[in-house]
């Protein structure tokens, strides 16, 4: 958990995807990743409806918490997620993101995950505007600003998004939220992110950092692979 003051500049995190990973050994692969020095590992959940893929029940989550200590993040890629919040939570994931475009009252549904005990934190496709989050900000320890469109890995990174990002970036400092914990906002961004393309995501004010196939692609490994993006995304970024 970040826990830094409002003002002060947002660290670096890298998170991987475990979409590329092998799913018949999941548990391992947590422990691999946390063993590589990730921040924290995401959980891309996606129902079939919402996105046109299927992926993880909280039974496998939870299946696979043991394996590992750093945070689980679930990413809600699902048509209505207000009735599974507490299964995710119960699965072992501190952050739920849920999509702006999956809810009705997004209000009510980010202080339900607040009140079930993990960091609440919102997504916006590549067409959703960040006005659409500008009224919750208060209510959120990130925003992720998707840089593909959901539904699944290995898609090629979206460059129109990082004014996007910088636009959310000074919506966040001129607001003065502090966000849920109170500790500040972080952005994620989420899709494409590789040796090639995170140090612009970065360059226009995202510090958390997911990367999936292009981690695994890493012929050194998943260590040096996650060296290698912090170092490039920490020499890009700026608060």
């Amino acid at each position: 958990m970040n826990t830094s003051s409002p003002t002060a500049p947002r660290s670096i995190q890298i998170v991987p995807s475990v979409l590329p990973a092998d799913f018949a050994r999941l548990g391992d692969e947590c422990a691999a990743l946390e063993a590589a020095g990730v921040d924290r590992i995401q959980w891309d959940v996606m129902d079939g409806v919402f996105v046109p893929n299927l992926t993880f029940g909280p039974d496998v989550i939870a299946a696979c918490r043991p394996h590992a200590g750093v945070m689980f993040e679930a990413h809600l890629m699902v048509a209505d997620p207000d009735p599974m919040l507490g299964a995710y939570v119960d699965a072992g994931c501190e952050m739920l993101i849920v999509h702006a475009e999956s809810v009705t009252h997004l209000h009510r549904t980010l202080g339900r995950v607040a009140e079930l005990g993990a960091q609440p934190a919102v997504a916006i496709n590549p067409s959703t505007p960040i006005d659409a989050v500008a009224h919750v900000l208060d209510l959120v320890d990130m925003v992720l600003v998707m840089t593909v469109n959901p539904g699944f890995g290995g898609q090629a990174y979206i460059a129109a998004m990082e004014p996007k990002i910088a636009a959310l970036r000074q919506l966040i400092s001129g607001s003065g939220a502090a966000g849920a914990s109170g500790t500040g906002i972080d952005i994620e961004v989420d899709g494409g992110i590789s040796a090639e393309t995170i140090g612009g995501a970065a360059a226009a004010g995202a510090n958390v950092l997911v990367s999936g196939s292009a981690l695994y692609r890493y012929d050194e490994g998943l260590a040096h692979g996650v060296a290698d993006l912090r170092c490039r995304a920490e020499a890009a970024f700026r608060a």
